[in-house]
């Protein structure tokens, strides 16, 4: 797999404030270095492990949730760059919106592993 386009913190910071500002919520950075972090995990992931593009998805999804940068919006963030990185990358997520709440709340609260959330979201991902 040839290297991927990944998602620099700038655009992270941008949606996050979208969607602050479009369903509520305090805004705001809690702690940049978590946020840098969670970044560089599908980064790390890609130089070191065989993977794909949903696994990379996952990792975005998963370490901005549970690394919770941000005062509020952690989930929706989450989701969002993961769908993004999916969608710049060639891909195309088209899932139910309520399935897909329900997935990412019950990966926030660990009811489900990134292995599960990942065979989730392969059931919708489509090249474009």
């Amino acid at each position: 797999m040839k290297e991927p386009e990944w998602i620099p913190v700038q655009v992270v910071l941008a949606a996050h404030e979208m969607l602050i500002a479009e369903f509520g919520g305090q805004p705001g950075v809690r702690d940049r270095g978590l946020l840098e972090s969670a970044l560089a995990r599908p980064q790390n992931q890609f130089l070191h492990q065989q993977t794909d593009l949903v696994e990379l998805a996952v990792l975005y999804v998963s370490g901005i949730i549970r690394n919770h940068p941000f005062f509020d919006g952690n989930k929706r963030t989450g989701f969002m760059m993961g769908y993004d990185f999916l969608f710049q990358n060639g891909q195309v997520l088209e899932a139910p919106e309520a399935e897909t709440a329900r997935a990412v709340l019950d990966l926030a609260d660990k009811t489900i592993t990134e292995t599960e959330f990942a065979a989730w979201l392969r059931q919708y991902c489509k090249s474009l």
